[in-house]
């Protein structure tokens, strides 16, 4: 898995591309979190657009990264999962916890009205 990010308006996206399963990728996200927590940016979209597989460690690096994020007062939501990602959220009732949205512009619009 790789990831980028990019700012637009008041949040920070990151696109995630390949396969989502944890590992050395959580730390790497993990830092990522952290410094532009340090930058203080605190809204964050991750979008699942090029995702194609997702483990349940993929899932826990997403549930860190969330808590991380509402630790220090922000938030990371959701975008673009392919229906057998969704389908693993709802599953284990994760889709309960995440914010998540069928666009990017859905949830960019959903920090603008914050």
């Amino acid at each position: 898995m790789s990831f980028k990010t990019d700012e637009r308006y008041n949040c920070v996206i990151i696109q995630f591309k390949g396969n989502v399963m944890g590992g050395p990728d959580a730390i790497e996200l993990n830092t990522k979190l952290h410094e532009l927590i340090d930058a203080g940016k605190k809204n964050i979209i991750v979008d699942l657009a090029k995702v194609k597989f997702m483990n349940s460690s993929g899932l826990g690096m997403l549930i860190g990264g969330l808590t991380t994020m509402r630790n220090a007062g922000g938030d990371l939501r959701i975008a673009n999962a392919a229906d057998k990602i969704e389908s693993l959220l709802i599953i284990t009732k994760l889709i309960t916890v995440f914010e998540h949205f069928r666009s990017l512009d859905e949830a960019i619009a959903s920090f603008e009205s914050k």
